[in-house]
């Protein structure tokens, strides 16, 4: 993945303005725990934005995880807007981030959206997990 142009090089979809591969790359694709409850948030997002259903389900507190996790291949995720964070720093065992993420459908729909969300995040041995909508 670190070819030159490829996902490892662009910008990571979580609008940081910071390369995949220095940003959600690690968590997303290596499996590497996020620091923090935003981290955690921002390579989910990351992970719906490029079909990345291992990553979804191994962040999802396995108490509120639905059957299936895979992300509808006909959105497209647009953009990431971090709204708040509370709390979810590296010494905190719950946090809440709000964002709101923009999506859209192809042709012929064509369909424009976004989804608002304060999202809870818990500490699970030791690894930030999403638990749900707070």
């Amino acid at each position: 993945m670190s070819a030159v142009g490829g996902p490892a090089a662009r910008d990571c979809p979580c609008g940081t303005g910071r390369a995949y591969s220095a940003c959600c790359g690690p968590y997303v694709g290596d499996g590497q725990p996020a620091p923090t409850a935003e981290a955690l948030m921002r390579s989910r997002y990351t992970a719906y934005s490029l079909g990345v259903d291992d990553h979804v389900f191994r962040t999802w507190h396995p108490r509120t995880r639905p059957a299936d996790t895979v992300p509808d291949p006909s959105i497209r995720w647009v953009g990431l807007e971090v709204l708040d964070v509370t709390d979810g720093g590296e010494g905190d065992e719950e946090g809440f981030v709000k964002y709101r993420a923009r999506w859209a459908t192809p042709a012929p729909d064509d369909q424009r959206g976004q989804l608002e969300e304060r999202s809870h995040f818990v500490r699970r041995a030791g690894r930030w997990v999403y638990l749900g909508p707070a």
